[in-house]
């Protein structure tokens, strides 16, 4: 084992040639026995930080993790690859669970994953006194703090790791983490000795895009169509019931489409999972509060058809597209309407005044967030500390920028208006109100007699809504009752009376929706024969993953297939550079592959 170092693991087992970001210092820390904290971007490589130190340490490296589908991916993935790997939890029988126990404190596996309600049991820590330990790995750290989210009270108890086991290093591990998230995760988990490692938050594969929700379902199967026809992509949405709504209405129009929520019954949850695993071109249509603990490297895109609950959320769920590296979009639709719902779920809830407080701050900074004119990656990365210091380029807000203008007379309107309706009705209504609408409703609550009664027929219905949401942005209004009824705040006072100017955002004209394919093959593969390739490669690789039982990338992912077209090895010496090839792969899969691609090369699609 002299000669085995984490360069070595890392292309022998893993197949890659380079580490990214700061994985090697992380790696020789742990490995060296350090506690370590670290942030890094989902898909950026958080999982090679623990499993390459568990293969150069003796013993079992103990991996928490709060997702039993996320278990499960990651072990089938390790075993392709020819690590020993097991999970412990409750979808094992009691014997298969048993027969993992003992395998671990015989020391004859090198990676256990387990929620962390079992670690924590009297039971659990009993048999790690019998094994030897290389490392705690916990994943998903921020689910320890409040300021968090996604809390899990049950991550709480794991302080217990530092008092039974203080010479075994412990790697706490997030992709959401902010300052007060990161405080909270080394207080509360006994890290104050440990190193940071801050591996930038930007996702510079994934396209984000913003835009107001017009026609619902519709809007979203335009978007589909025109954009990812034939790709796999997550949908998430504010209730159960609408989950089966829209997976229903996908199907309906041609897509694979399954629901996924808490309230499944637990076999049709994990029977959807797994079909969204192991198919191509499926969409899982999931509520926003329920996790997709998903492994699945080729999410194309993920949409948002409602507004999540902070910027942290967002994040993360965005950040399940494009694991792979490869070209992804974040799409989020919303209304004034979302933010009124979040809010009357934060005043409702048993949480601590304190809390609500946070709750409210983080979701005005995601409404800021939709509603700027600016770069949104400089935005996002700037609410989690990280400066970006030129746009990037690939968001909405830079390639196709709107145009501001001093806005200060059509926010008095909008904000006069607000009063002289007695602060009850939602942005529909307003603007109705505004360009004088000859509705049976404006008369019906004599609207029609008011000094703003059509003083805003310069604009359309849609221009005014979108005035009504950047004033919600900018904390002039507040979103409040069941329907969304606005209010004036004391930010709204200066403009009404003059004393301050806004600059708003000029609402962009509708434009005829065509299609623009962003498939992977026609962005990452310029010819018809490379794209050939790459459909007989994707073929054998969903029929070897189906013999086994395992998800298709697993076997290969995409970036894995896209590099074999690119490369076509002849050999199995040339198979060997390819990305993600390792040893065990290489010799699995090797021979089958380079046959397909010699052939190719040989005679032609």
């Amino acid at each position: 084992m002299a000669d085995v170092t984490p360069q070595s693991v890392l292309r022998d087992v893993f197949g890659f040639d380079a580490f990214r970001q700061e994985q090697q210092a992380i790696i020789e820390h742990v490995t060296a026995g350090g506690d370590g904290l670290v942030i890094m971007p989902t898909g950026g490589g958080k999982s090679l930080c623990f499993q390459i130190p568990a293969l150069l340490r003796e013993g079992v490296a103990i991996v928490v993790s709060p997702l039993i589908a996320l278990m499960a991916d990651q072990v089938a993935a390790l075993r392709q690859a020819g690590v020993r790997a097991a999970f412990i939890n409750s979808s094992l029988s009691p014997d298969l669970a048993r027969d993992a126990e003992q395998a671990m404190c015989d020391g004859k596996l090198d990676l256990v994953y387990v929620a962390p309600e079992r670690l924590c049991t009297g039971r659990f820590l009993h048999l790690l006194g019998q094994t030897k330990v290389a490392l705690f790995a916990i994943d998903e750290a921020h689910c320890v703090s409040q300021w968090g989210h996604d809390f899990r009270p049950e991550y709480l108890q794991l302080s217990v790791l530092h008092e039974h086991f203080p010479g075994v290093p412990r790697l706490a591990l997030t992709a959401t983490a902010d300052e007060p998230t990161r405080r909270d995760i080394v207080d509360r988990l006994d890290l104050a000795g440990a190193r940071h490692f801050i591996g930038g938050f930007d996702r510079p594969n994934i396209r984000y895009r913003i835009v107001p929700r017009e026609g619902g379902v519709k809007q979203l199967i335009r978007y589909l169509r025109n954009e990812h026809q034939g790709a796999s992509g997550i949908v998430y949405c504010m209730s159960r019931n609408k989950t089966e709504q829209v997976a229903g209405k996908l199907v309906e129009a041609g897509f694979k489409a399954l629901p996924y929520h808490a309230g499944l019954e637990r076999r049709m949850r994990e029977h959807n999972q797994q079909r969204f695993s192991a198919e191509q071109g499926m969409i899982i249509v999931a509520t926003i509060a329920f996790g997709m603990g998903i492994d699945k490297p080729d999410v194309r895109f993920v949409v948002h058809l409602d507004l999540p609950k902070s910027i942290e959320a967002y994040y993360q769920e965005t950040g399940r597209a494009g694991r792979d590296g490869l070209p992804a979009e974040a799409m989020l639709t919303y209304s004034a309407g979302d933010a009124a719902k979040i809010r009357r779920f934060i005043d409702d809830s048993d949480a601590p005044d304190a809390q609500k407080q946070i709750e409210r701050r983080k979701l005005d900074a995601l409404l800021a967030y939709c509603e700027t004119t600016n770069c949104r990656r400089q935005l996002l990365l700037a609410y989690f500390g990280e400066q970006l210091d030129d746009p990037c380029n690939n968001c909405d807000a830079c390639l196709d920028p709107a145009e501001s203008y001093d806005g200060t007379t059509d926010a008095q309107k909008a904000l006069s208006n607000v009063y002289r309706t007695e602060q009850t009705f939602g942005v529909s209504h307003l603007a109705d109100v505004l360009i004088g609408s000859e509705s049976e409703r404006i008369d019906r609550f004599g609207h029609r007699q008011i000094s703003t009664y059509g003083i805003g027929t310069d604009k359309t219905k849609r221009e005014w809504q979108s005035i009504y949401r950047q004033l919600i942005a900018h904390g002039m209004l507040d979103v409040c009752g069941e329907f969304g009824s606005l209010r004036l705040t004391e930010k709204a006072m200066p403009i009404l009376k003059g004393e301050q100017t806004v600059q708003l955002r000029k609402e962009q004209p509708k434009r005829k929706e065509k299609a623009t394919s962003r498939s992977l093959t026609t962005i990452e593969l310029t010819t018809d024969d490379q794209r050939a390739l790459f459909e007989v490669l994707r073929a054998k690789r969903t029929e070897l993953a189906t013999e086994q039982g395992v998800p298709p990338y697993v076997v290969f992912n995409d970036r894995s297939l896209i590099d074999m077209v690119r490369r076509t090895p002849t050999n199995l010496d040339a198979m060997r550079d390819v990305h993600g090839v390792g040893e065990a792969k290489l010799e699995h899969y090797g021979e089958v592959f380079v046959n397909i691609i010699r052939q190719h090369v040989t005679t032609g699609p």
